[in-house]
């Protein structure tokens, strides 16, 4: 297998984790999912410091797949990646898909990362809610990703932009197991 290098962008809710674990699947690569290498228990953030060291780590192999959308870190992944895939889904897509997830979270309290749980106070009566936040960004993320993609600087990039959960099927059903 050829090294790959990917990155899976796009807003909360889009499917960034599920499509980069069946990406990492399908190539028998790494999956670094950055939530994982943010967040602490308890809903803390790592300092930028702490979470830059483990991206770098994490990021030290010859190929990987990682999702996220965390702009602190961005220079740092896009630089060492070849391919970025960006989820570009409607906002109903999103919407519905980020309600199914939260409230599947909720119900059967799944894990997030690092032990970290949704709850239904958090995800549905708080300011800081993931649905809150997803429908805050939504447009702002849109707009900055498709002036990202023409930056000189990212021109090294392979860029994929799927604009629905079908369409991001078939990109991954073509994708060759040996990239």
């Amino acid at each position: 297998m050829s090294d790959c290098k990917i990155a899976i962008v796009g807003t909360s809710g889009s499917g960034k984790t599920t499509l980069a674990r069946q990406m990492s699947q399908r190539l028998a690569v790494p999956h670094i999912e950055l939530d994982a290498l943010h967040w602490e228990p308890n809903w803390t953030e790592a300092t930028i410091d702490v979470f830059r060291s483990r991206v770098k780590t994490a990021l030290s192999g010859d190929a990987w797949v990682v999702d996220g959308n965390y702009s602190k870190i961005r220079p740092l992944v896009w630089s060492r990646a070849d391919t970025i895939v960006w989820l570009d889904y409607s906002f109903a897509i999103v919407m519905r898909q980020i309600l199914q997830r939260t409230i599947r979270r909720v119900v059967l309290q799944e894990d997030c990362c690092n032990g970290n749980r949704e709850t239904f106070q958090k995800s549905f009566l708080s300011s800081d809610s993931v649905i809150v936040w997803a429908v805050q960004t939504y447009q702002k993320n849109r707009s900055q990703y498709a002036t990202l993609f023409q930056q000189p600087e990212f021109g090294h990039l392979k860029k994929v932009r799927l604009t629905s959960p079908k369409m991001a099927q078939r990109w991954l059903s073509e994708v060759s197991p040996h990239y």
